[in-house]
C-alpha cells in the first residue's frame, strides 16, 4: 500500500482525541447558509478545553487526507468532479459555492472536509491501538466511493475501515453502529457485498436520503417515527446494539455519533433530550468497552447551536465514568483536582445511569 502520514503514530501522551483548528469552515458568512453550525467543532474543542479535560498539545492534530489516500476508496472520476463548483455546491447544500472559483472552493470547503477525512482515518488506528478514538468531526455517512451529497464529500468512515482492513494486523471484522438521524446511505453502498462488515442503523424512516437500494446493506434496521423521544429510543438502541454485538464479533466498532436526533433540529425530526444523547453514547461505549472492542466516535450531523456543549458533555460523562482509557487520563489531568471538576461537570448525568 502507499505511505501515508496518517498512520504515523503520535506521542504516546497524547489523548487518542482528534482535531485540527482547520476543521471549521469560515468564510465570509457562506456558512451560515447551512443549517450547519460551521464552527461546531472548534466549541466542542474549547468546551473541553474549559473543562481541563484536554490541552492543545495532549491532543492527536489531525491531518488532511491526501489524493493518494482519497484514492484507497474514491474513483479518480469523483474526485476530479470536486474540481467544479456547482458539484460542491450541490454535495454541501450551499448554492453560492458554485459560483465561487474553485481554488477558493478547495481551500476554505473541501480542505476542512478533508481534514476530518483524515481526522477519522487517524483515529481508526488509534482506536486499535488505544481502545478508543474520537475523532471531533468526520462522520460524513452519505458519500460513498463515486457520490457525494448531504454535507458529506469524502467517504470517512469507509476510508477509516478500509485503511485497517489492509494496514493493520487482526483487523479484519467491523461493525458500523450509524445513529445520526439519517439513513447511512454512503457506506452502506460501499460495503454491499462485504461480509467482512456488520451494518446497525437507526434513523427517521421520513427523511433524508430514503435510499431504498443502500438499505440492503443494513443488517439491523431501526427505522423511528417522527417525534421519537428518549424512553422508546434509548430502550431500542441498547436492545440493537447489544444484539449487532452478540451476533457479529467485530475488530472495530465505528460509532457514528450524530446529535442532529435532538428534540428542535430541523432536519432530523426526532425529539431526543441532551441527556438521552449523552445517555446514547454511554451505552454504545458501555457495549463495546465491556466486550474489549476498539471504538472509533465521529460526530457527524448536528444542526443547532447547542449541538457543541452537549458533545462535550458526552465526552465528559464517559471520562468521568472510567469509559474512556485510564491511562491518557493520568497524562492529561496531572491533578487530583481536575478530576474532581470534570467529575462535577458529569454529575448532572449520573441521574440517568
Amino acid at each position: 500500500p502507499h505511505r501515508t502520514e496518517l498512520y504515523e503514530a503520535p506521542p504516546s501522551g497524547c489523548w487518542p482525541i482528534v482535531y485540527s483548528p482547520e476543521y471549521n469552515i469560515t468564510f465570509m458568512g457562506l456558512e451560515k447558509l447551512h443549517p450547519f453550525d460551521a464552527g461546531k467543532w472548534g466549541k466542542v474543542i474549547n468546551f473541553l478545553k474549559e473543562e481541563r479535560l484536554i490541552a492543545d498539545d495532549l491532543i492527536v492534530q489531525a491531518r488532511e487526507a491526501t489524493d493518494e489516500d482519497l484514492l484507497v476508496v474514491h474513483t479518480r472520476r469523483y474526485l476530479n468532479k470536486l474540481k467544479w463548483s456547482f458539484v460542491v455546491a450541490t454535495i454541501t447544500e450551499i448554492p453560492p459555492v458554485a459560483f465561487l472559483p474553485n481554488f477558493v472552493v478547495q481551500r476554505k470547503v473541501l480542505k476542512p472536509l478533508r481534514t476530518q477525512t483524515g481526522g477519522t482515518i487517524m483515529a481508526g488506528k488509534l482506536a486499535v491501538d488505544r481502545g478508543w478514538a474520537i475523532n471531533v468531526g468526520g462522520g460524513f455517512h452519505h458519500c460513498s466511493s463515486d457520490k457525494g451529497g448531504g454535507f458529506c464529500a469524502y467517504a470517512d468512515i469507509t476510508l477509516a475501515i478500509k485503511f485497517l482492513f489492509e494496514r493493520v494486523q487482526g483487523v479484519s471484522r467491523a461493525t458500523i453502529i450509524d445513529l445520526d438521524a439519517h439513513q447511512g446511505n454512503g457506506h452502506e453502498r460501499d460495503f454491499m457485498d462485504d461480509p467482512r462488515v456488520y451494518i446497525m442503523d437507526a434513523y427517521n424512516r421520513y427523511i433524508y436520503p430514503g435510499d431504498g437500494f443502500a438499505k440492503r446493506a443494513i443488517k439491523r434496521k431501526v427505522e423511528l417515527e417522527w417525534g421519537t423521544e428518549d424512553t422508546e429510543y434509548l430502550q431500542k438502541v441498547h436492545t440493537h446494539v447489544e444484539g449487532a454485538l452478540n451476533e457479529f464479533k467485530p475488530d472495530i466498532v465505528v460509532y457514528n455519533a450524530g446529535t442532529d436526533i435532538l428534540d428542535g433540529d430541523p432536519l432530523g425530526g426526532l425529539a431526543i433530550s441532551p441527556q438521552g444523547i449523552v445517555k446514547r453514547d454511554e451505552l454504545v461505549f458501555r457495549a463495546a468497552r465491556s466486550r474489549g472492542v476498539p471504538v472509533l466516535m465521529v460526530t457527524s450531523g448536528g444542526y443547532q447551536k447547542r449541538t457543541a456543549r452537549i458533545i462535550a458533555d458526552s465526552i465528559l460523562n464517559l471520562h468521568s465514568l472510567g469509559l474512556l482509557g485510564r491511562q491518557q487520563a493520568a497524562c492529561a489531568l496531572g491533578s487530583p483536582s481536575l478530576d474532581h471538576m470534570v467529575r462535577d461537570s458529569a454529575k448532572d448525568f449520573s441521574n440517568l445511569s
